[in-house]
Formats: structure tokens, C-alpha cells, sequence
């Protein structure tokens, strides 16, 4: 597949997402809501919000990205597009890549956008918030990559939703420990560095991992 043929599939799947709007802003919708219910239910208090708030958004960020990604491929594989994708002569592991990018710019990037605001909700610090952008940055294309294995291992079975749940979210533990551990760190007067480089190693390994075994289980789902 050329660089062309990348791009297309980003642009076409966006095209898709802003048709479904309601279901594109569903993970968005779902990391507001769970966020700004822990400030009612815990109650004011400074600096227990401070405490919570890392583990509290990264758990909303994980769980809203697992939201959408049942139909990762699942429109594609019911009107036939996946096949002829796959029987196209483009690279089956350049389409699991665009189809993941694709996805962390629907669900990643508006939860990257609205995290700072929900931050204030929690009376994060200002560098607090930076490390938790700069976290999810790192962070949530991983949960893309990740997905998209599990999305195509999972394609045409019942209960999809369920099963990707089961294989995705343990992969993603160590994804929610540094990302969670880098506004930790600030909290204490430590650097969040190392939990950035780390999450930064984690991204790339699964740049370089995920799309070749997502390519592996699209192969064998649509066989």
C-alpha cells in the first residue's frame, strides 16, 4: 500500500465516524460523564480529589476506548469492505495500522483534548495536567493498537464486545500503571519521566508488534 492508500483509509474511516456522530462522541461522552461523577460521590475534599484523580482518568480513558472498539471492524466485515480491502493487493498490515490510527483519532484524541478540563474538576496542579496530557498522548494509541488485535480476533463472533474486553484489558495494565504512575509522580514532587519513557517504549513496541497481529487475526477471521 502506498502512502496514498494510508491515507485514504484514515480519510474514509473519519468520513464514517462523522456520519455516526452519536456513536463516534460515545466514548468522549462516557469519560466526561464517569470522571464527573468521582468529585460528587467522594466529595470536595482537595486532596483526596488529588489522590484519586490519576488512577480515576486513566480508568474512564481505558474504559472509553474500549467502547468503540467492537465496531473497529465489524462494519466493514458486514458489508463485505473488509474482504475486498484483504483481497486488494494494499498490505494487510498497513491497513491494521490506518485502521488503528484511525480509531485514536475518533476516541484518543478528543479524550486527550477534554482530560485538562476534567482535571480541574479533580484541583490537579497545573504540571499534574500536563503529565496527564503528555501520558495520554503516549498512551491511548497504544489502547488503539492493542483494540485493534483484539477487534480482529474477535470479528463475527457473538458477544464480541465482551470477548475483546476479556483479551484487551489485561494487555493494557501496564499501559494504566505508567500512565497513572506519571501524575502520581508529579504529585510527589518527583519527575514523571521515567513513566513517560516508558510508555514511550510500550508505544513503540506495539507500533511495531500490533499491526503485523492484527493483520495475522484478519486473515484467519475472514478466511
Amino acid at each position: 500500500m502506498t502512502h496514498n492508500g494510508f491515507a485514504v483509509i484514515i480519510s474514509r474511516d473519519l468520513r464514517l465516524g462523522s456520519r455516526r456522530r452519536i456513536e463516534a462522541l460515545l466514548p468522549v461522552a462516557f469519560f466526561v460523564v464517569a470522571a464527573s461523577l468521582f468529585p460528587l460521590g467522594v466529595g470536595p475534599e482537595s486532596n483526596t480529589l488529588r489522590q484519586i484523580a490519576p488512577g480515576v482518568m486513566w480508568v474512564c480513558a481505558l474504559l472509553s476506548a474500549m467502547l468503540s472498539l467492537n465496531s473497529l471492524y465489524a462494519s466493514d466485515y458486514a458489508d463485505g469492505s473488509l474482504e475486498q480491502m484483504l483481497l486488494s493487493t494494499h498490505s494487510t498490515i498497513l491497513i491494521a495500522a490506518a485502521k488503528a490510527v484511525a480509531h485514536w483519532l475518533m476516541t484518543g484524541v478528543p479524550l486527550i483534548l477534554v482530560a485538562p478540563v476534567l482535571g480541574l474538576l479533580f484541583d490537579m496542579s497545573f504540571s499534574a495536567i500536563v503529565a496527564l496530557t503528555l501520558s495520554l498522548l503516549l498512551g491511548t494509541p497504544i489502547l488503539s493498537l492493542m483494540g485493534g488485535v483484539g477487534a480482529a480476533l474477535t470479528l463475527g463472533l457473538r458477544n464480541g464486545g465482551v470477548l475483546i474486553l476479556l483479551l484487551v484489558l489485561p494487555l493494557c495494565i501496564p499501559v494504566l500503571i505508567f500512565g497513572a504512575g506519571a501524575v502520581s509522580a508529579v504529585d510527589t514532587g518527583l519527575s514523571p519521566r521515567a513513566h513517560l519513557y516508558l510508555l514511550g517504549a510500550l508505544l513503540l513496541i506495539t507500533s511495531l508488534v500490533a499491526p503485523p497481529a492484527t493483520a495475522a487475526a484478519l486473515r484467519i477471521s475472514a478466511a
